[in-house]
């Protein structure tokens, strides 16, 4: 199979054209403490943000994201426990071991969990940032990304999961299994 030509991707894609997430934005009671967490915890950078807005704020990128502080008077209240199914962001690690290592030493409360899939396990941990935003980090790249509609993923990202160990053809399978019996 080719990759598509503008046109025809145009005519498969009714949706907005999407390339990529860009950045979360999080009201913050203090920009300066956010940014240093978000930089000293998550390893994220500071980088220019335009002259041109009248509030103070900062922005951050690492991973192939940003992350926009903007300065609130209103204080958000921090939530009185770590809930996993509050928003969150998300992001994938290669070493949970360390990273729950790393937490317990900065004195970072988290709540940690498997997800057990087809015989594939996923871990994640969950912890506030200063504002009591949800961040979860897992090893979500365990688990292939499988759509339920006929809509295709953007041909970049299928190009990034071929060739793994035939996990995407036993997942494919085990939803088969699944959507056979729910039909059933």
């Amino acid at each position: 199979m080719g990759i598509l030509n503008e046109e025809e991707e145009k005519l498969l894609t009714p949706c907005l054209p999407l390339l990529s997430l860009n950045h979360v934005s999080f009201v913050c009671k203090s920009v300066a403490d956010s940014a240093n967490f978000y930089q000293e915890v998550l390893g994220f950078v500071l980088i220019k943000r335009p002259t041109s807005f009248d509030f103070e704020g900062s922005w951050l990128f690492n991973y192939g994201i940003g992350i926009h502080l903007l300065q609130s008077n209103d204080i958000r209240k921090r939530p009185p426990f770590i809930n996993p199914k509050d928003n969150h962001i998300s992001f994938q690690c290669t070493d949970m071991e360390l990273v729950k290592r790393k937490l317990a030493e900065m004195g970072m409360e988290y709540v940690s969990g498997v997800v057990e899939e087809g015989g594939i396990k996923l871990d994640h941990l969950f912890f506030h940032d200063p504002d009591g935003y949800m961040i979860e980090i897992c090893n979500c790249d365990n688990l292939p990304v499988l759509p339920f509609s006929s809509r295709p993923l953007k041909p970049s990202y299928m190009a990034s999961i071929n060739g793994n160990s035939g996990l995407e053809k036993r997942m494919m399978e085990a939803l088969a299994t699944d959507m056979i019996h729910i039909t059933l």
